[in-house]
């Protein structure tokens, strides 16, 4: 049987999941969750499935392959990584792909909070917005920076932190168009993503999401 990837009918936190499972050529069938209309987004069908996973700490992504459930979007990559051999062959390229994947939630949780800016904190979408593109040349340029020649964040041979980097760039430059234009190896690096045989194909597919990027309730991405 296939393993099961369980998550919200958006990008979110999953993609890079699923881009790493399209990658890996691993078959896994989706359950992705719808929440209910506004005003409430309420999430029965969520809960309902969250109060049967059997886990300590129950929540999305979630990932079961027979026996094995695993939650929380970083160890569900970790465990792919080291399933499919997508963590580094030496010590120094996991630590580049620890140390990057660790930012890359950092940043990315610090994206989502301006997003969400209306419903979740009461804060004005419009200013969080400002303030937040003052800092993304900086954000970026350390992107760049820490890529430098190499092809992967590694070096030469992908990892599971390239997955998620890829993600949160292409989030950005949807958010502010054109904000890649000046950093050329964060431009190569998304054009050489998208070529991998493996991308090219999932990409093109009816599985692929393209959006929503975000639930329903969020200022942008929806």
């Amino acid at each position: 049987m296939p393993a099961v990837l369980g998550y919200w009918n958006i990008r979110g936190l999953a993609q890079p999941i699923r881009l790493m499972l399209a990658y890996a050529g691993e078959e896994v069938e989706e359950k992705r969750y719808q929440m209910g209309p506004a005003p409430e987004f309420n999430k029965d069908e969520w809960l309902t499935d969250k109060a049967k996973l059997g886990v300590p700490f129950p929540n999305i992504p979630y990932y079961k392959d027979g026996d094995t459930i695993i939650v929380q979007s970083r160890a569900i990559m970790m465990h792919l990584a080291r399933k499919h051999n997508l963590y580094g062959s030496t010590e120094a390229e996991r630590i580049r792909a620890d140390v990057l994947a660790s930012q890359l939630g950092d940043n990315l949780m610090g994206f989502v909070r301006v997003c969400l800016s209306t419903r979740m904190f009461k804060a004005d979408f419009k200013a969080k917005k400002e303030e937040f593109l003052k800092g993304l040349p900086d954000t970026l340029k350390s992107y760049s920076d820490f890529l430098g020649d190499n092809p992967w964040c590694a070096g030469k041979s992908i990892t599971y932190a390239d997955f998620g980097l890829y993600e949160l760039l292409d989030w950005f430059r949807r958010f502010e168009p054109g904000c890649l234009d000046k950093l050329p190896n964060l431009v190569a690096f998304c054009n050489n993503f998208e070529a991998l045989p493996a991308m090219k194909k999932y990409m093109s597919s009816a599985q692929f999401l393209k959006d929503p990027i975000l639930n329903p309730f969020a200022d942008w991405g929806v």
